[in-house]
C-alpha cells in the first residue's frame, strides 16, 4: 500500500461521518491484539485549548528524555501531523504500513469503522510499534464515546476549557458538555483541570470522585506574566522556574498553568520532570494557527478561532497586542457552527472583512456571510479564493497601514499560511 492509498482508504466515502460509541473501535483494536493496552496515556478532552495543552505538554515530556507520542486533530497542513513522536511527524512509509495492518480487520468487520476510528487505531498501532514511553492522547469529539476513551487507566486525564461547541452531539449546557467530556476519567486516575467555571468544575469534581480520584484545578490567579509581545511571552506560574513560549495570548498562560499542574502530578508518580525540561519544552514548541505571527510586513496573524470561546480569545488578543491598530479580517466560517455571535464580536475589533470559503463541504456561503458583516461602519469584499482572499487582505492593510487576521476555520489557514509564507 502507497501512502496515497493509505489517505483514500482512511477517507473512504462509506465511512465518513461521526458515529458515536466504542463497540467499533473496540472490535478493530481487538483484531490488532489490543495493543493500546501496552501504551501509557495522558488523556486530554476539552472544547478549546486541548490542542495546546497537548503540544506543551509532549514537548516537555520529549525534553525530559521520554519516547512521546502525540496524536492530536485536525492538522493544518498535512495529514501525518496527527500522530508524531518526539514532535516528528510520521513517516509517509510508516503510515502506508499501518494503514495496510490494520486494512483487512477493517474490511471484516460487518459495522466499518468511521474515517476517525480508523485514524486513532493507526495511531495506536504505531505508538505501539515506536514502543513509545508515554503518549499524549488527545480526544476527537467530546470524550465519552470518543474512540480514544478506549484506553485502558491513564497516567492523568485533563479536561481543558469548556464551551459551547458541537451540541448537537454533546448537549447545549456547560454542565452537559462537561459531564461528556468528565467521562474519560478512569478509576483511580488523577484529574487535572482548567478552571471553566462552576457550572464545569462541579461536574469534573463529582466525576472525579465517583472515580477515587484526585482533581487538580490550573490557579489562574498564580500566574505572573514578566514579558509579552509578538515574539512570545515570559510568566512564572506559583512558585516554579520562569518560563518562556512562543504561543500567545492571555488564555495561553491559562492553557500553561494546566500542563504545569498535570507536570506536578506526573513527578508524583514517578516521572522524572526536571525544571531545565520544563523550560526547554516550553521555548521548543510551536502549535500553528493559534495567534500565530506568519508576516510581519504588513503583520499578519493567523488563528483557527472557530467557536464563540476561541474567538473570544482571538478578539482579546486583538486587543491586546495590536492595540489601535486598523485590522482587516480574512474569514471564512462552516455553516454549522455559531458563526454569527462570531462575527458580532469580530466587527467590534475590525474595520475590513475580506470574506472567503473554507475548503469544506460544510463551508457557508461567503456571500451570506458578507451580507451579514456589510454595513456603513465596515468595509467587506469577496474572494473567490482563500489565496486571492489573502492577497486582498494583505493589499487592503498595506493601503491602510493596517495589520492582517485570518480566522474562522482551520480548514483555511493551511493555504493562508503558505501564501505568507511565500510572500516572506
Amino acid at each position: 500500500m502507497t501512502y496515497n492509498e493509505a489517505l483514500d482508504y482512511i477517507s473512504s466515502v462509506a465511512w465518513q461521518g461521526s458515529r458515536p460509541g466504542l463497540t467499533r473501535i473496540a472490535a478493530l483494536m481487538g483484531g490488532l491484539g489490543n495493543v493500546q493496552n501496552d501504551l501509557k496515556y495522558i488523556h486530554i478532552a476539552g472544547t478549546n485549548g486541548k490542542g495546546s495543552v497537548s503540544a506543551l505538554l509532549s514537548g516537555v515530556l520529549t525534553a525530559a528524555g521520554y519516547r512521546t507520542g502525540l496524536y492530536t486533530s485536525p492538522y493544518i497542513t498535512r495529514f501525518n501531523e496527527r500522530m508524531q513522536v518526539n514532535g516528528v511527524p510520521i513517516e509517509d512509509d510508516a503510515l502506508a504500513a499501518v494503514v495496510e495492518q490494520l486494512q483487512p480487520v477493517a474490511d471484516a468487520m460487518e459495522d466499518k469503522p468511521t474515517e476517525f476510528e480508523l485514524i486513532t487505531a493507526a495511531a495506536f498501532l504505531w505508538f505501539a510499534q515506536e514502543k513509545c514511553d508515554i503518549v499524549v492522547l488527545e480526544t476527537g469529539l467530546g470524550g465519552r464515546l470518543d474512540a480514544t476513551n478506549l484506553i485502558p487507566a491513564d497516567e492523568c486525564a485533563v479536561i481543558t476549557n469548556i464551551g459551547l461547541d458541537h451540541t448537537e452531539y454533546l448537549g447545549d449546557s456547560i454542565a452537559q458538555i462537561a459531564w461528556e467530556k468528565a467521562c474519560i476519567i478512569k478509576p483511580g486516575a488523577p484529574v487535572v483541570a482548567y478552571d471553566s467555571g462552576e457550572a464545569a468544575l462541579n461536574v469534573i469534581r463529582e466525576m472525579a470522585a465517583k472515580q477515587g480520584g484526585s482533581l487538580s484545578v490550573a490557579a489562574f490567579a498564580d500566574i505572573v506574566s514578566i514579558k509579552d509581545g509578538l515574539d512570545g511571552q515570559t510568566f512564572r506560574y506559583q512558585n516554579g522556574p520562569e518560563l518562556s513560549m512562543a504561543l500567545l495570548g492571555e488564555h495561553q498562560l491559562c492553557n500553561a498553568s494546566v500542563v504545569l499542574e498535570i507536570v506536578a502530578v506526573l513527578r508524583t508518580r514517578g516521572w522524572e520532570i526536571s525544571d531545565e525540561a520544563l523550560k526547554a519544552g516550553f521555548a521548543a514548541t510551536r502549535w500553528p494557527a493559534r495567534f500565530e505571527v506568519v508576516s510581519r510586513d504588513p503583520i499578519a496573524i493567523v488563528d483557527g478561532a472557530h467557536n464563540p470561546q476561541g474567538m473570544a480569545s482571538l478578539c482579546a488578543g486583538i486587543r491586546h497586542y495590536l492595540p489601535g491598530r486598523r485590522v482587516v479580517c480574512l474569514v471564512g466560517v462552516l455553516a454549522d457552527k455559531e458563526w454569527r455571535p462570531m462575527m458580532d464580536m469580530l466587527k467590534e475589533v475590525a474595520v475590513d472583512f475580506v470574506v472567503v470559503e473554507p475548503d469544506s463541504p460544510r463551508a457557508l456561503k461567503a456571500t451570506e456571510l458578507a451580507a451579514y458583516l456589510s454595513d456603513r461602519d465596515h468595509w467587506v469584499a469577496v474572494a473567490d479564493t482563500v489565496a486571492t482572499g489573502a492577497a486582498g487582505a494583505e493589499f487592503r492593510a498595506n493601503f491602510m497601514n493596517g495589520v492582517v487576521v485570518a480566522c474562522g476555520s482551520l480548514y483555511m489557514m493551511a493555504e493562508v499560511r503558505k501564501y505568507f509564507e511565500v510572500q516572506s
